[in-house]
């Protein structure tokens, strides 16, 4: 089977590029069939666009996209200037073939709000990548020094380039706490305005993964996730996690992290900061499992059409 992938993603440093980083190098590692980088699907078997950008309103072989969340459709007053946009994607994705989607919380959103049909769906999890893991003191240390960061400090991932109302990043830092708050990813000039935190700007996976190591807990305020990969991340390198109660997230996490209430900021920084090591590990589920998977996604595709 030859799959034309869309590539363009993979240089994306939120996590759709994470998706499609560790996804594209597992599907090639698993030798079931030819991966293409391209958006011209014409002489290949299946199409996949592993974001809404790339779905195409009349792909000329059977289509596969991943869906990662319909908050924009969700939350249209929160979205305006990308609403019709995302109108002419979420058209396409109704068009294609198969459509893959992180969580049932999400699979349900679009069997509701896009009227997909339920055996259209497959639900693929997400996974760690394979750096996440738990470092030694010295690199620690090192990044520690490098950011000019405290012993014990609670962290939050994610991009801050621009204000995204579901993320919560201003009301977390005005929240009730105690340990300093350190904001990783690049930041735009509202994210250099917020009062009292510190910010590392875009960082290596090295780094990431050494600033989770250090953390005292991860505090994930979101009251939306499609998926929500720092929370898996941070457990990974031993990092205990707190999150809110959003479906995703539950679903992904089950008992590995703190969750308070979806109104509770303070309650949610006061989990943060009382949670205890050890960590439970992330799930099981590996990018190796979710390229087998996806593989199997290709051929229903192939065999549809």
């Amino acid at each position: 089977m030859k799959v034309a992938f869309d590539s363009r993603p993979t240089k994306d440093v939120r996590g759709i590029g994470r998706y499609a980083r560790c996804l594209l190098d597992a599907l090639r590692a698993s030798g079931r069939g030819e991966i293409v980088e391209t958006r011209d699907p014409r002489r290949c078997d299946v199409f996949h666009a592993p974001w809404i950008d790339g779905a195409q309103l009349r792909p000329q072989v059977p289509m596969v996209v991943t869906l990662h969340d319909l908050i924009p459709l969700k939350r249209r007053g929160e979205y305006l200037r990308t609403g019709i946009r995302f109108k002419l994607r979420y058209l396409a994705v109704q068009r294609a073939t198969r459509v893959i989607v992180p969580t049932q919380a999400v699979a349900r959103d679009a069997v509701q709000a896009l009227g997909l049909r339920p055996e259209r769906l497959a639900v693929i999890p997400e996974a760690v990548a394979r750096i996440f893991r738990p470092r030694p003191e010295a690199e620690v240390d090192a990044v520690r020094e490098c950011f000019g960061l405290p012993d014990r400090y609670l962290l939050w991932v994610g991009g801050l380039r621009s204000p995204d109302p579901r993320k919560r990043v201003a009301e977390l830092a005005r929240a009730k706490r105690t340990m300093p708050l350190v904001l990783v990813g690049p930041a735009g000039r509202w994210a250099r305005e917020l009062p009292d935190v510190q910010l590392t700007g875009q960082v290596s996976d090295d780094q990431l993964a050494a600033l989770y190591t250090g953390a005292h807990a991860l505090v994930f305020p979101s009251d939306e996730e499609g998926f929500g990969l720092p929370p898996i991340e941070a457990l990974a390198c031993g990092t205990p996690v707190a999150t809110c109660d959003v479906p995703a997230l539950r679903e992904t996490l089950g008992d590995r992290a703190a969750i308070a209430d979806i109104d509770d900021i303070d309650g949610l920084v006061a989990a943060a900061e009382a949670a205890r090591r050890p960590a439970p590990p992330p799930p099981e589920w590996t990018w190796t499992d979710a390229a087998r998977a996806t593989w199997d996604v290709y051929r229903e595709a192939v065999g549809d059409a």
